[in-house]
């Protein structure tokens, strides 16, 4: 009854419909903007894939794991444990016939040795030189920081275990400690790079690592100005800040390069000084051959022990210092560092998280509270007026690029109020087509207060020269 259309015949033509009823005038709607768009599960951490590849590997990891003795290949040299392994994983292959290739066993025998000498899977990110950021949230995602913008890598770990006891080896390098006691950790890698860790409890999906790589390349203010951080006129008044000993207070955002401004600066030392630097985790590269670094140190498992960053700047104030330099000023320590300013360590610097400098200087005065000195709001001021000089802003901007937006000099105050005026702004006039923002470095014009000092130096006609350019 219902015969079947053999392959090749003309199908027989679709009953007629009723035209349907005019549509309404199109009206034209506007893209949804990508911020605007609802949210997916999309960006979740997944758990790898487990195909064939996979499983062959961790058998073959399993296996060589029961072989070697892991306290005698770690006091092997990288390159004779490197051609060990691979020996074993030949033999295990043929002898398991397991079908792995050349390409793929050397692969493995890179990851094995990573994981017993190094910092396993993100040690490919952090020979890198384009990665200066790497974030890991748990052990199926990591994303990296390339040329100021984020993305997300293909690196994995196994579980998160393994993320866990890749934490502990960098924590323990440094001589502290990450367990569910004691959840939050900063540390150092051997290169200076600075690190971060949240583990679980405090960590919902797993162990959290940030560093924040240390640049193998040396970072200079003449780098800086061909990279176009600054200006040439911008990088000579900075040289001159640094040389004349004023005290400076570097202010921006969460990695808007704050640290790489310092230790640019920091260059202008003069060798014959004595400088002490104080951070939580030692990064600072200072060049000159007089560096006294101390660290920070948290409380033991019995809560005792702790060392502040205010106990060290106390402490190095008895250790003859001709400049204090601190990595990061974000407590009470900000008022033993205004009297330091003020008592003769001319050319001290620090660096402290601020939107613009007018920002910075409230937060100071706000840090100084925290130490517990009850001081009326103007003493505050006048204690910072006289011991702020310049307070230079950086920001990384939508581009990627950090730049130096302002120059902002501290002159003194009117009543209750301080007085700042801008050396130099940054002024932002478009973009261009490949997405680089375009803007100028603008001096202001303004003859600085500090210009006598840098007479004092022999420099005052050179700060003129930056000034007007």
């Amino acid at each position: 009854m219902f015969g079947r259309r053999g392959i090749g015949e003309t199908p027989p033509p679709p009953p007629a419909v009723a035209s349907p009823a005019p549509a309404a005038p199109a009206v034209a709607t506007k893209e949804i903007s990508p911020l605007l768009a609802p949210k997916t599960d999309d960006a979740k951490p997944k758990p790898p894939e487990t195909n064939e590849l996979t499983q062959t590997k961790d058998k073959i990891y399993s296996i060589l794991m029961e072989q070697i003795d892991i306290g005698t290949s770690s006091r092997l040299p990288r390159e004779e444990l490197k051609r060990q392994i691979i020996e074993l994983i030949g033999e295990i292959v043929i002898e398991r016939k397991f079908m792995l290739s050349a390409a793929e066993q050397q692969l493995l025998a890179n990851q094995i040795v990573d994981d017993m000498l190094g910092f396993g899977p993100l040690e490919p990110l952090l020979r890198d030189e384009l990665v200066t950021d790497i974030m890991v949230n748990g052990p199926w995602q990591v994303y990296v920081e390339r040329k100021g913008k984020l993305e997300l890598s293909d690196i994995k770990f196994r579980d998160n275990a393994h993320v866990m006891a890749i934490a502990t080896r960098i924590v323990t390098g440094v001589g502290r400690r990450v367990d569910e006691s004691s959840p939050i950790c900063d540390a150092r890698l051997p290169d200076g790079s600075r690190v971060n860790v949240i583990a679980p409890p405090l960590a919902i999906r797993g162990c959290s690592i940030s560093i924040r790589k240390f640049s193998q390349k040396k970072i200079t203010l003449d780098v800086m100005a061909s990279q176009n951080n600054i200006s040439d006129p911008l990088c000579k008044l900075l040289k001159i800040c640094g040389a004349i000993r004023l005290n400076l207070l570097i202010s921006g955002g969460t990695g808007s390069g704050k640290t790489t401004l310092l230790n640019a600066i920091s260059r202008m030392i003069s060798p014959g000084e004595r400088v002490v630097t104080i951070e939580d985790a030692a990064e600072l590269q200072l060049q000159q051959p007089h560096v006294v670094t101390l660290e920070t140190r948290q409380a033991n498992l019995e809560g005792q022990g702790e060392v502040t960053m205010r106990d060290l700047v106390k402490n190095s104030l008895r250790m003859r210092p001709d400049r204090i330099i601190l990595g990061e000023v974000r407590g009470g320590e900000a008022f033993d560092l205004l009297q330091a300013m003020n008592t003769g360590h001319d050319g001290s610097m620090g660096t402290l998280h601020a939107n613009n400098p007018r920002e910075a200087l409230s937060r100071l005065e706000n840090m100084i509270g925290m130490a517990g000195i009850n001081l009326p709001s103007k003493a505050v001021r006048q204690q910072i007026t006289s011991a702020v000089n310049v307070v230079v802003q950086i920001q990384r901007m939508r581009d990627g690029m950090r730049r130096v937006t302002h120059v902002t000099e501290v002159t003194g105050m009117e009543g209750d109020v301080i007085i700042t005026q801008d050396l130099f702004t940054y002024e932002f006039k478009g973009e261009d087509e490949s997405g680089k923002l375009v803007g100028e470095f603008a001096s202001t014009g303004v003859r600085p207060s500090f210009a006598h000092k840098a007479a004092y130096f022999g420099l005052e006609q050179a700060l003129l020269e930056a000034i007007s350019a």
